[in-house]
């Protein structure tokens, strides 16, 4: 598979991560081609993709869901209760942090931060903050965003 979004990109050594983060940006994650096409464009062996992909945590292997969930885990939703939030949402999913649900509806991630500390505890959906959060509150999101699913 060739990847157009990759035209934009010097095909050297040295420009494999931008090309990586090139793919991510416009297909949400890094599939199997996707790796196979930099380690041609690139000229770099397959195995060496597959180290650079697993040593950034930048990058995502599991194509999203959806809507993806990202829980706010900075110092101020720390304290606030983030931890019991993402519990609350992950118990509601079926689905751990870094996971995406059976039916690619939901994917769960946990964030250093999302730059809302006022309103903490707080997550975002496919960017759409929202904050002050409780159970009843975190678990009526997720409701909203599955019957719109």
């Amino acid at each position: 598979m060739t990847y157009s979004c990759l035209n934009h990109v010097e095909p050297e050594r040295r420009n494999l991560i931008k090309g990586l983060q090139v793919i991510q940006e416009t297909e949400g994650y890094l599939s199997e081609d996707a790796l196979l096409a930099c380690s041609a464009y690139f000229g770099v062996p397959p195995a060496e993709v597959e180290g650079v992909v697993s040593f950034y945590a930048q990058f995502k292997r599991v194509k999203p869901g959806r809507f993806r969930v990202s829980v706010c885990d900075g110092t101020a939703c720390h304290i606030k209760g983030s931890a019991l939030v993402g519990d609350w949402i992950s118990t509601e999913l079926g689905i751990r942090d870094g996971e995406t649900d059976e039916k690619g509806l939901f994917s769960l991630e946990t964030v250093a931060c999302l730059g809302c500390c006022s309103l903490a505890p707080v997550i975002a959906v496919n960017g759409e903050v929202s904050g002050n959060l409780d159970r009843r509150q975190s678990l009526k999101i997720i409701k909203k965003y599955r019957r719109q699913g």
